[in-house]
Order: C-alpha cells, then sequence, then structure tokens
C-alpha cells in the first residue's frame, strides 16, 4: 500500500487532490552498501569527540587484549617444549607464572574494552538521538504535513539501533583486525614454510567472499526496505485505531499488516541466512588450515625439524586465526546497516529548517497586541495558492471572528499568523512588526492558541496546565482552572490536579479536556489568542460552560476566532467572510445580515442546524416554538 498524504492546497482534506507524499530520500540507494562511505564516517567522529578519552581507552584495552591473546598461545607451545624429554623444571614454573599473568591481564583488558565500547555507544547515542529529537521539535511544519510518522519513528528507532551496534562493535573489529597480524606475523616468525602453508586457505575465503558480497547487499536492502513497511504500517494502525475500531476493519486490517509482516519476517530470514553464510565456510576453511599443520607439521616434528612445542603452538593459532575472520565477516554486515543507518539518520539531521529566526530579529517587546495581513498570498503549494491578495487588521483588544466554508483558507491564515508558514506575498504583522523580522520565541509568548482537539500531554493535570509556563505556580493553576469554570470537574477527581493524564488525555471528556487547554492559555497570559474552532466537537450543554470561559479569556486580549457555529461568534467586533481564499466581506454580526450575503445565508443555515439539533437532545418541542 503506498503512502499518500492529501495535498494541503485545500484545507478540507475531502476535497484535495491526493498525491505522493515525500520520503526522506530513497530506499533504493543501493551505493550506501558499496563501501564505507568517508562523510558519514566523518560525522560519526563529529559525536565521538567528546567521549575520545573513553574512544582511546577502548583501543588501548583491546590492543592490549589483543597482544595477551597472541601471547598465550606462544606460551603454552613454550612450555610444553619444557615439559618434553625430560623438562625444565624452573624453566616451567617461570612460564607457567607468566601464562597466569597473561590470562589474567587478557581477562581484565577484555572486560575493559566491552564496558568502555558500551559505554562510549550510548554515550554517542545518547547524543544522536538528542540532535534528532531536537531538530524535529524545529522542523517546519511543511516537512512534517509531507512525511510519514512511521518513518520519523523508523529513523528515531531502528537506524539509532543499526548505529548503536555498530559503535559497540567497533573497538571488536579493531581487536579482530590486530589479532589477525598479529597471529599471521607469529605463525610465519615461527616457520616461514608451515606458515605459508598454512595460510594459503586466505585466497579461497577472498573468492568466496567475491561470490557472496553482492547477493548479502540485495539481500540487506530488501530486508531494511520489508522492516520500514511493517514499521510504517504498525504506526499507521496504532495511530488511527479509533477510526479502525468504528469502522469494523479489525479483520481487513489484519490481513493487510500480516502481508507486511510476512514479506519482513522472509526478508529478515533471508537476511540472517545470507549473515551466517559465512560463518560454515569459514569453519570448513579452518578444517583444512588444521589439516595442513597437522599433516605437514606432524612429519616436521617426526623428522626432527619442528619442536612440538611449535607444533601445538600452531594448532592453537589457527584455531584463534579465524575467530577473527568469522567476527570480521560479521562485523561487515553491521557496518552496512550501519552506513545506510547513518545515512538516513544524518539525512534527518540535515532537513533544513525554514521557519527560523533571522541574524538580525529582535523580540517583539511591550508592542499594541495587533494582528495585520497585507496583500497575503500563500500556499502550501506555491503552485496553488490558498489565499489570494488577504488583507485585513485586527486592532488591539478586538474579537474578529473567521468565518467561510471548508477550504476557504481560515487555518491557513491563523498558522501564518504564528508563522508555522512563510507567507509567499505580501506581509504579516504582529505588533506592527514583520512577524519575519522577530524572533520566535517572543512571536510564542505574544500569541496563545488554542486548538479544536486540544492536545494534553503524559502528566497530571496541573502540569498540563503550566505546560507552555514554567513560572507558574499552584496558585495560579487553581486560579486558571477557576475562571474556566475547570475547577470543580477537576476536584472530583480521585487525585484532583494530581490526576495523570492517558494518552492524549483520554481519561477525560473532549469538553474537559477543552476547559484543560484553556487553563493553560490563561496561564500562558498572550496578548493575543487565537482559537481554532474550539467548539467545534462540544455538545450544545457543554457550550455553554465553554462560552463562559472563553468570555474569561477574551479579557483585555485581542482575539482570532475561527468558529463553525456561527451563533457563537455574533458578538464578535468585527467578522471576516472567506471563501476560496479571498476576503469577500467584513464587518460586525448585524451589518452582514442587513447585507443578506454569504455570512448571512450561511447564520440562517447554522442556526436552523442548530435548532434541529436542540430539539434532537432536549427532545422538547415546544423549545423549537420558543426560539
Amino acid at each position: 500500500m503506498s503512502d499518500f498524504v492529501f495535498d494541503r492546497g485545500s484545507d478540507d482534506p475531502a476535497q484535495a487532490p491526493r498525491r505522493p507524499r515525500a520520503t526522506l530520500g530513497s530506499d533504493d540507494a543501493e551505493e550506501i552498501f558499496a563501501s564505507i562511505d568517508p562523510k558519514i564516517l566523518g560525522r560519526f567522529l563529529h559525536y565521538l569527540k567528546p567521549h575520545k578519552s573513553f574512544a582511546i581507552g577502548a583501543q588501548v584495552a583491546v590492543l592490549i587484549s589483543a597482544a595477551t591473546a597472541i601471547t598465550i598461545p606462544y606460551l603454552i607451545g613454550q612450555a610444553v617444549n619444557a615439559s618434553v624429554g625430560g623438562g625444565d623444571g624452573d624453566r616451567l614454573d617461570l612460564i607457567i607464572m607468566a601464562f597466569v599473568a597473561v590470562v589474567i591481564l587478557n581477562a581484565g583488558a577484555f572486560f575493559l574494552e566491552q564496558w568502555m565500547s558500551a559505554r562510549l555507544a550510548q554515550r554517542v547515542i545518547f547524543d544522536v538521538r538528542r540532535s534528532m529529537f531536537a531538530h524535529f521539535q524545529d522542523v517546519s511544519l511543511s516537512f512534517m504535513d509531507k512525511t510519514h510518522v512511521g518513518r520519523i519513528m523508523a529513523r528515531l528507532q531502528g537506524d539509532v539501533n543499526a548505529l548503536q551496534e555498530f559503535l559497540e562493535s567497533t573497538t571488536g573489529a579493531v581487536g579482530d583486525i590486530a589479532l589477525l597480524i598479529g597471529i599471521t606475523v607469529v605463525l610465519l616468525s615461527m616457520d616461514l614454510q608451515l606458515g605459508l602453508l598454512t595460510l594459503t586457505v586466505i585466497p579461497a575465503l577472498i573468492v568466496v567472499r567475491a561470490i557472496w558480497l553482492p547477493f548479502s547487499k540485495k539481500t540487506f536492502r530488501e530486508a531494511r526496505d520489508a522492516s520500514s513497511t511493517a514499521n510504517s504500517a504498525l504506526a499507521e494502525n496504532i495511530n488511527g485505531v479509533r477510526t479502525v475500531q468504528e469502522s469494523r476493519r479489525e479483520a481487513l486490517n489484519f490481513e493487510l499488516y500480516e502481508e507486511k509482516a510476512r514479506e519482513n519476517l522472509k526478508a529478515q530470514t533471508n537476511s540472517a541466512a545470507m549473515t551466517q553464510v559465512m560463518v560454515p565456510t569459514v569453519d570448513v576453511l579452518t578444517g583444512f588450515a588444521m589439516a595442513i599443520v597437522i599433516v605437514v607439521g606432524g612429519n616436521a616434528v617426526l623428522g626432527g625439524r619442528l619442536d612440538v612445542g611449535v607444533m601445538v603452538a600452531f594448532i592453537f593459532y589457527v584455531q584463534r586465526f579465524f575467530d577473527p575472520v568469522r567476527m570480521l565477516s560479521m562485523q561487515y554486515t553491521i557496518m552496512q546497516r550501519a552506513m545506510a543507518a547513518g545515512h538516513r539518520i544524518f539525512e534527518v539531521l540535515d532537513v533544513p529548517v525554514t521557519i527560523q529566526d533571522k541574524p538580525d530579529a529582535e523580540p517583539l517587546g511591550d508592542v499594541e497586541p495587533t494582528v495585520e495581513f497585507r496583500n497575503v498570498t500563500f500556499g502550501y503549494d506555491p503552485a496553488r495558492p490558498v489565499l489570494h491578495d488577504v488583507s485585513f487588521t485586527v486592532k488591539p483588544r478586538e474579537v474578529v471572528a473567521l468565518v467561510g466554508p471548508t477550504g476557504s483558507g481560515k487555518t491557513s491564515i491563523i498558522a501564518l499568523a504564528h508563522r508555522f508558514y512563510e507567507a509567499d506575498q505580501g506581509q504579516v504583522l504582529v505588533g506592527g512588526r514583520d512577524v519575519r523580522d522577530v524572533t520566535l520565541d517572543s512571536l510564542g509568548r505574544k500569541i496563545g492558541m488554542v486548538l479544536q482537539e486540544p492536545f494534553l500531554f503524559t502528566g497530571t493535570i496541573e502540569e498540563n496546565i503550566r505546560y507552555n509556563t514554567e513560572g507558574a505556580t499552584r496558585e495560579d493553576v487553581v486560579a486558571a482552572a477557576k475562571a474556566v469554570s475547570a475547577h470543580d470537574f477537576i476536584m472530583r477527581l480521585p487525585e484532583g490536579y494530581a490526576t495523570p493524564l492517558g494518552q492524549r488525555g483520554r481519561n477525560l471528556s473532549l469538553g474537559q479536556r477543552q476547559l484543560i487547554s484553556f487553563a493553560r492559555a490563561l496561564v500562558a497570559d498572550p496578548q493575543i489568542l487565537i482559537l481554532d474552532e474550539a467548539t467545534a466537537n462540544i455538545d450544545s450543554f457543554t457550550e455553554l460552560a465553554i462560552q463562559k470561559a472563553l468570555k474569561v479569556l477574551f479579557a483585555g486580549r485581542t482575539c482570532m476566532v475561527i468558529a463553525h457555529r456561527l451563533a457563537t461568534i455574533r458578538d464578535a467586533d468585527k467578522i471576516i467572510v472567506l471563501q476560496q481564499g479571498r476576503i469577500i466581506e467584513q464587518g460586525p454580526h448585524e451589518v452582514l445580515m442587513r447585507n443578506g450575503g454569504l455570512y448571512a445565508r450561511l447564520y440562517a443555515s447554522a442556526h436552523a442546524s442548530f435548532d434541529d439539533a436542540q430539539v434532537a437532545e432536549t427532545g422538547d418541542a415546544e423549545f423549537a416554538t420558543r426560539t
């Protein structure tokens, strides 16, 4: 199932054309697997710099571990030589003491290597996660509109885990390389002829690896793509579980997900098989090398040309030689995944932040709370504008309502006022200053927003009310809740203001969540307040409490309100009527009703629907007559 997003060319997703969702790069970039990318490694090193002491310590530990591992077989061979032919007791005692010391040193170095490597990987991953989270907090909403949340989560979780696995194995890879070089040098120095014969299996390993590599690239890429698809489908279904249940799509969605999960199972199984195919190959080559040592070395011992201790040492070295070969084969696949993961991680970190402070941006300061649009044209896709040459002014402490059919541009106007997006043409001014010339922090403190569906975060009610006002006291929180008529229902909860909220506050009714969001806005005390259809999903009885809360919020503030229920904004100082991204009329309720234009028709239609809804809810047929 392809990933699609609704085109934001219209405010109405139901009417907007569909287009392919933008992705974070290509998932088919095979060149990622071709080799180690120096640029990716260079950026890894940037994250390693603050922890270079741990990195150096881990490398020293791994080199000591490798050196002692190389020394142990040599000491065993010397001990054998000291024991045969009557033996040399004093020399044997010294060798045994040295052997014990080396074994202890090897164990200690190995522990330090593993511990420091794990700590280093965890610290680097912590920094990477923090960088990604901070960047996602700042990326423009236009990017978030176009990117599938499942792919974002794959970057934050799966790719970072692949990077962690790589970092934890990097020091081990250095040790394996050192071990290979050291064993090769020792084998050749102990007996050049037998050493060269033992290493004749290496060309066979190179040939097998050259054949294996192209198949492994394809298999690993398919496994990564299948995992991304399955994770994306899972995230989408979890986010839309309410819609799934109300549509009774559980069985069908399960079948669709099971298909993707089976594809992922098959791909991961093939990937695991491809990873492990080198293990038996190395074991076979180990057997061949061991046979060479036993046959050739045994004849040399019988012929008196080679000490038996050297023969024993050779056997141990051959066994150890192919252990790092096996591990390096597996670490190569880890490196491949890490290069691909690093490519995607840094692709995320390179997403440009288009909405940011200009170098000379200044704080908004203490200015009159006004909002002005001057000939603003804007479109989520610049080729298809949503707003066309829009101009209006909201005076200090004036309540202005935005109304119009779905897709007329109301939500786009408030998004531009808060500078979530940039106007393509014209200017948006707050307090007489172009929003592009002031800092985003000062603009955020000046403007508060209450959305149609309030978003409450995990935490207590008190923490949610003071969410964007860290300095607020408990008294401020309680006073704000009382002012918006939320205090009573909060105190009826088991733990009052300390009541923990479920995901997005689902353990509260929509009206209660909205009142908490009003209290949050009141504690923040913005000079300009924007309400985006804050009563659209509220029943008419809960709306009475909401209306009382709104009067408290509106007092002494400049307000912009979007409302589908036109009866709720009839007292606004000015009503701006939009259609197809253009202002077609504006003025007070009474003037617009006398003009008999679009607003009058919308109001008459909405009022009739409101009356019908009241009759249905109360069951009182006389209600319609009284109204």
